[in-house]
């Protein structure tokens, strides 16, 4: 029944690829719908990643108070005069909140190359 037609064929004038990479760099610029759930979802993501860090650095800091109560021999012990558990709050916690700190700018860094290459739709 092909009535001597020859076969339909597609024809293709752009991929869809590159026709979804235009658009969803024009809506996040644009600040559209799609856009700013997209921001939205990248903020929301470093804010997640700042409640778990600073939980974790609060969460050391609890735990030397607390350790020096359960364990008051512990808390008795002195270095150079000053007793361990302010000698560990003093000292010990920058460098804890420094290392975060560094720890946080590069998972922060990491998620937003995740959310340029999302928006560029590159592999």
């Amino acid at each position: 029944m092909n009535n001597g037609k020859p076969p339909r064929e597609r024809v293709v004038l752009a991929h869809r690829r590159g026709a979804r990479m235009v658009r969803t760099r024009i809506e996040v610029q644009e600040q559209t719908e799609v856009g700013d759930a997209l921001v939205r979802g990248l903020v929301r993501a470093q804010l997640g990643l700042a409640l778990r860090l600073s939980a974790v650095v609060m969460f050391a800091v609890i735990v030397i108070p607390v350790g020096g109560s359960l364990f008051p021999e512990l808390a008795a012990l002195s270095v150079l005069g000053i007793r361990l558990n302010w000698l560990v709050l003093a000292v010990l916690m920058y460098p804890l909140l420094y290392g975060v700190g560094r720890l946080y700018v590069r998972l922060a860094e990491q998620s937003e190359r995740d959310f340029i290459r999302a928006v560029d739709d590159e592999p």
